[in-house]
């Protein structure tokens, strides 16, 4: 079940050490509030804004500039256009699995728009998406229609659909199974690339239909392993 993906994603101890010549309260409470410790130690002003290092299970993982790091706290209406920034695709390249305790929908939506985007470049592979419900496909319709109809890719769009929504050249999967209606995910291939795959999991929380928590990855591995068990469920 996708339960079990992010269930594992959990259990990975992640912190952030925030290098800047001041403490940075979006950046630090961002963070604190999605299962990840914060740590900040000052510096001298540069000019730069500083930076973020980021330690997974006690070993550095990499690190970011505060700068692109911004473009996640606080995505701009341009992030959430299809053609993600260079900025915020830095900084989901270094945040990789992080698990997110509260997912706001305007960050999980900058996220998918970065993956979608990654799959029309790439141009060939399979993309899985859900969508939870008809109107949130409608609202992405001439996107996916694009992505279907404009490249090689094997469009998929899943959804607890009350109707068969008709998008040309994509492969509409209407699932009354609870958890298509809980999860909101994007999952590519990477196509003959697994350098290029990718994958998006949220899940809604019962408290609030807004927030999510959930993580995205660049590990090919645990793509397919996502990817096959859509495949085989829901055909």
């Amino acid at each position: 079940m996708l339960c079990e993906f992010l269930d594992e994603a959990v259990s990975a101890r992640r912190r952030i050490t925030v290098f800047s010549p001041r403490p940075c309260e979006s950046v630090e409470s961002y963070f604190e509030t999605r299962n990840v410790s914060v740590e900040y130690e000052p510096i001298p002003d540069d000019g730069s804004g500083g930076f973020v290092v980021l330690n997974v299970d006690g070993e550095f993982a990499g690190s970011a500039a505060m700068t692109s790091v911004r473009h996640l706290v606080s995505p701009t209406d341009a992030d959430l256009e299809p053609g993600a920034s260079e900025a915020l695709r830095a900084t989901m390249n270094l945040l990789a699995e992080t698990t997110f305790v509260a997912f706001e929908k305007r960050h999980l939506l900058a996220a998918s728009r970065e993956f979608e985007d990654r799959a029309h470049r790439v141009g060939h592979g399979t993309l899985r998406t859900g969508f939870q419900s008809a109107r949130a496909l409608d609202a992405q319709r001439d996107v996916y229609e694009a992505l279907a109809t404009e490249t090689l890719l094997d469009v998929h769009v899943y959804g607890d659909f009350d109707w068969t929504p008709d998008v040309p050249g994509v492969t509409v999967h209407a699932e009354t199974a609870e958890e298509i209606g809980a999860f909101w995910f994007v999952v590519f291939d990477g196509g003959d690339d697994e350098r290029q795959a990718c994958a998006l999991l949220a899940e809604e929380t019962e408290t609030d239909s807004e927030t999510f928590r959930g993580f995205w990855t660049y590990d090919p591995e645990l793509v397919a392993d996502i990817d096959e068990y859509l495949k085989r469920t829901y055909r």
